[in-house]
């Protein structure tokens, strides 16, 4: 008796739950997931409501207190003294510090991946460590070698130390897009009587260039959004994000909103046209391989 009592409560334990309790389970994963990534998203959106909201402000000394809905911020964006040449300074330090650091990383990607050389291993580490350091540790580090230099810091400062934060993402980036390159593609051309610097701009380059514009893209958006490095390195020049962290302490005006506005939106346009672009180009190789 004893025993058959046994042998069905381990039945029991082991016996596969019912369909009810099952999709019940199932039903409050679902849900539950569906609610925590909701939650998540309106989190993140906050921020960026409010930007775009308090751009339509009718501000005055201070863009705290909702006033009244205006259109004059984005028809005048540049009343407000400094708005403009700061968010210029940092296109211009940003694409600068792209086209440098996009073409020196792709360069050392291809030598990592494709020659062996001395201290290619040390080389790897070193090219890691930016993005291992603090970027206070980092800031400081290179305001301290310009100043031990005798460099005067400015726009030229800025520019250096955002080329050197870059070069890691960079080579990542691209590092990875080489490493999945097929050799017999590089192989076929040169049997093809191809020369090295053709078999790289027919075949190579456009391999990668999906990898080196995402790198580019990447770097752009670090160094556009960069404060930390910047506040160490920039002396007297100003960038956007540090005009924003210098009126932060009496209200960003309603033109800082503008333009920061306008960036996030430029953004989801090119995103979109990027998906787009995307899925009719899939649509169209479907269409021709039937």
């Amino acid at each position: 008796m004893t025993l058959q009592a046994g042998a069905a409560l381990t039945d029991a334990a082991t016996a596969p739950p019912s369909p009810q309790r099952r999709q019940f389970r199932l039903g409050v994963g679902r849900w539950g997931l569906a609610a925590y990534a909701m939650v998540a998203f309106v989190f993140l959106l906050i921020p960026i409501v409010y930007t775009i909201v308090f751009s339509f402000n009718d501000s005055r000394r201070t863009n705290i207190v909702w006033r009244r809905f205006t259109f004059d911020n984005w028809i005048n964006v540049c009343s407000s003294q400094g708005v403009c040449e700061a968010f210029g300074n940092s296109i211009l330090v940003a694409a600068v510090a792209t086209v440098a650091a996009t073409a020196l990383g792709t360069a050392i990607a291809l030598a990592l991946v494709r020659y062996r050389f001395r201290f290619r291993s040390a080389t790897t580490l070193l090219l890691f460590l930016p993005m291992a350091t603090p970027e206070v540790v980092l800031g400081a580090g290179l305001a301290a070698q310009f100043l031990t230099a005798g460099v005067s810091k400015g726009l030229g400062t800025i520019i250096l130390a955002h080329i050197m934060f870059c070069i890691s993402f960079v080579v990542v980036t691209v590092r990875a897009r080489i490493a999945s390159l097929d050799p017999a593609l590089e192989e076929a051309g040169r049997d093809l009587y191809a020369s090295p610097s053709q078999v790289f701009w027919r075949i190579t380059f456009p391999l990668l260039l999906p990898g080196i514009v995402a790198a580019a893209l990447l770097s752009f958006a670090l160094s556009f959004d960069d404060f930390i490095i910047t506040n160490f390195n920039a002396g007297p020049a100003v960038t956007f994000p540090k005009y924003v962290y210098t009126a932060a302490a009496r209200g960003i005006p309603a033109e800082a909103n503008v333009i920061a506005s306008a960036v996030f939106l430029a953004a989801i346009v090119l995103v979109v046209a990027s998906q787009l672009r995307g899925a009719a180009k899939r649509k169209r190789l479907a269409v021709q391989g039937r």
